[in-house]
């Protein structure tokens, strides 16, 4: 290998590892974040509330918008990972209603 090559190698390498770590970062944050979501599903099911909040779901949107923004990330794709959560919540909280 040339060393421009094998220098792309290791550069190649290093950017794969940081993914990695950030990939498991991802995985425990979301496991944190759904832990905190089954309480509140619990909650709500203890005391009739609706398993759905649009109200507070929407500003959650907009502040993951604005948060994405601020970092330098497509708002749109945002949006979409934070609505498919909420889905997924929801989801989580209508079954506990059952």
């Amino acid at each position: 290998m040339t060393d421009p090559t094998a220098r792309a190698a290791e550069l190649l390498k290093e950017h794969r590892e940081s993914i990695d770590r950030l990939d498991a970062i991802l995985v425990y944050t979301l496991a944190e974040r759904f832990k905190h979501t089954q309480s509140v599903g619990r909650l709500k099911a203890e005391h009739d509330l609706p398993p759905s909040d649009p109200a507070r779901e929407a500003r959650q949107i907009e502040r993951l918008e604005r948060l994405a923004e601020e970092a330098k990330l497509d708002p749109a794709f945002a949006k979409k990972f934070l609505t498919f959560i909420i889905s997924e919540v929801i989801r989580h909280h209508e079954k506990l209603q059952k």
